[in-house]
């Protein structure tokens, strides 16, 4: 009879994992409102304005801000993002090779390149090449010295996209464009290659964002008043006027470049998710 009694009784439900997840979500977003009130309240925004948002300095900054300094990194993080997308191939292909030889020299370069903070590669390129080969000029100038440095950064990077790209390629296309007459090479270069492009284009396009960002490294290569981009604009006129308003300018125009990239990413991404549904 107890034990009848007992399962007669009514059980006690918890939380489901719905509501588990529903709750913890709700905390969450409590959480971070109070986060964003707290900020509001403590913070000084009559300060925050008087320093950061003058809009009398903003003014002065265009159309300079846009016709020289944004021109100017974008121009930098094209020319570098153009070589390392060549260089980066080239040593994906090595790092593939069944020829030890071009196995090791990719795979060292691809540990230094990555291993190296970017702003040692800039103060490499812009003094230890000029002092190791005197008289040299390296082509273009300071634009030639920044596409070199940004793409022997982005070439390590690029290489592995490139690599994990290819072999995510089936392999049964190469075998059938073997057996179509098609020699490795020209298998490579006319099938493998352009599938494995529409692969890697979301990671291309995020390590193009990342390039945009690291050409403000281009200053320590030292650069003209026309040479200078964004970072070293906004930082020139801060000092200039003692306010960091240029400062906010410059940044926000990096913003008006990464966010429609990163916009375009996630397109990329979402439709290489479906297609593979």
């Amino acid at each position: 009879m107890a034990d009848t009694d007992a399962r007669l009784q009514p059980r006690k439900k918890g939380l489901t994992r719905r509501q588990k997840r529903s709750l913890s979500r709700g905390v969450q977003y409590v959480v971070f409102v109070a986060a964003v009130i707290v900020f509001a309240v403590l913070a000084d925004w009559g300060r925050l304005k008087n320093q950061f948002a003058q809009w009398d300095i903003a003014k002065e900054m265009f159309p300079d801000v846009i016709t020289l300094a944004l021109k100017n990194t974008v121009l930098y993080t094209l020319s570098g993002f153009a070589l390392g997308l060549v260089l980066g191939l080239v040593i994906a292909l090595m790092r593939l090779s069944s020829v030890g030889p071009y196995r090791w020299v990719a795979g060292v370069y691809i540990e230094i390149f990555r291993g190296l903070p970017a702003l040692l590669i800039f103060v490499f390129i812009g003094v230890a090449v000029p002092l190791a080969f005197p008289g040299t000029e390296i082509i273009g100038g300071t634009y030639g010295k920044a596409a070199l440095a940004l793409g022997l950064v982005g070439a390590a990077y690029m290489a592995e996209t490139f690599r994990a790209g290819i072999q995510a390629v089936p392999k049964g296309q190469m075998e059938a464009a073997r057996s179509l007459g098609f020699s490795p090479a020209r298998a490579m270069i006319s099938i493998i290659i352009p599938q494995a492009f529409r692969i890697i284009l979301p990671p291309l396009t995020n390590e193009l964002v990342i390039l945009f960002k690291d050409s403000s490294l281009v200053l320590l290569l030292g650069v003209t008043l026309e040479e200078r981009e964004l970072s070293k604009f906004g930082r020139d006129l801060a000092s200039e006027k003692a306010n960091s308003t240029p400062i906010l300018v410059a940044g926000l125009c990096y913003l008006l470049v990464t966010i429609p990239l990163g916009f375009v990413v996630r397109r990329m991404e979402a439709k290489a998710q479906e297609a593979v549904k």
